[in-house]
C-alpha cells in the first residue's frame, strides 16, 4: 500500500461511508479500476476507524447526552429524549448486528467479490432511493421517532451486509424516508446508528491490526474527509434532497457494468 493509494482510498472512504453511495462498492471498484492490489484487512480497519472517529467526534455531545439519558432512565427512572433515543439505538442495533454477521458471511459465499452484483445493487438502490425520497412525506423528526421506526431503520442495515453496493447509510436513510422521517433527521439517526456497528466491525478485526504509515494516513484522511462530509450532508439536507446521490449511484453502476464487459 503506497502513500498515494492510502490518501486516495482514505478520501474515498470518508466520502462514501457517510454519503448514501456505498463505501464497500467504491473500495472494491477503485483498486479494480486502477489494477491495484487488494486492500489489506489492516488498512480496511484504518479506513473504518477513521470514519468511526469522525462520527464519534462530530456527535460527541449527542453521545454524552444519550449515555447519560439512558443511564438515568434505568437507574433513576428519569425519562428524557436522550434516554428514549439511547434505548431505541440499543434495540435497533442488536438485531441488526446479529443479522449483519450472518448475511455478511452469506454474501462472501454468494457474490465472491464480483463487480456485476455491486453495479446492480448501486443502480437498483439508486432508483429506490430516488422514488422513496420523492414520494415520501416528512411528518416525523428525530425527536418524535417511534420505537418501531427506530428498529426498522436499524434492522435495514443488515441488507447492506448481504448485498455489497447497497450502502449502510443508503439503506437506513431510504427506509427512514419511507417511514416518513424528514431528510435531516434520517441522516442524523443513520450516523448515530452506524457508530456501534462500525465500532463492532473494528473490534472484531483487531487481530489484523498493523500499525504502519499507510494505516496512520488512512485513519487521518478518512477522519478529516468524514468530518467535512457529515457537516455538509446535515446542512445540505435541511433544504436539499437525495436526488443527486441517487443519480450518481445509477451512473456509477452503469459505468461499472460498462467497464466489466469492456474488460471481458
Amino acid at each position: 500500500m503506497t502513500i498515494f493509494q492510502a490518501i486516495i482510498l482514505g478520501v474515498v472512504q470518508g466520502l462514501t461511508e457517510l454519503l448514501p453511495i456505498s463505501s464497500s462498492a467504491h473500495l472494491a471498484v477503485f483498486p479494480w479500476i486502477f489494477k491495484w492490489s487488494q486492500i489489506p484487512e489492516s488498512f480496511d480497519i484504518a479506513l473504518h476507524f477513521g470514519t468511526l472517529l469522525a462520527i464519534s467526534l462530530f456527535f460527541v455531545k449527542d453521545w454524552i447526552g444519550l449515555l447519560k439519558g439512558g443511564f438515568k432512565q434505568v437507574v433513576k427512572k428519569e425519562k428524557s429524549l436522550e434516554g428514549k433515543m439511547f434505548w431505541y439505538l440499543v434495540l435497533a442495533t442488536i438485531p441488526a448486528g446479529i443479522l449483519s454477521l450472518v448475511l455478511d458471511k452469506l454474501s462472501d459465499c454468494v457474490f465472491g467479490g464480483s463487480m456485476i452484483p455491486i453495479a446492480i445493487a448501486l443502480i437498483v438502490m439508486g432508483i429506490v432511493l430516488y422514488i422513496v425520497d420523492k414520494k415520501a412525506s416528512a411528518n416525523t423528526n428525530y425527536e418524535n421517532m417511534t420505537l418501531l421506526q427506530a428498529v426498522l431503520v436499524g434492522i435495514s442495515q443488515a441488507i447492506a451486509a448481504a448485498f455489497p453496493g447497497v450502502s449502510r447509510s443508503g439503506i437506513t436513510m431510504t427506509v427512514a424516508r419511507a417511514l416518513g422521517i424528514d431528510r435531516e433527521s434520517a441522516a442524523k439517526y443513520s450516523f448515530l446508528l452506524s457508530t456501534p456497528i462500525i465500532l463492532a466491525a473494528v473490534i472484531v478485526s483487531l487481530d489484523a491490526f498493523v500499525l504502519d504509515l499507510a494505516f496512520v494516513i488512512g485513519v487521518l484522511t478518512s477522519f478529516i474527509v468524514g468530518m467535512i462530509v457529515i457537516k455538509f450532508l446535515l446542512n445540505y439536507l435541511k433544504k436539499g434532497s437525495f436526488k443527486g446521490f441517487a443519480i450518481y449511484r445509477i451512473v456509477f453502476g452503469i459505468l461499472i457494468l460498462g467497464l466489466t464487459f469492456f474488460r471481458f
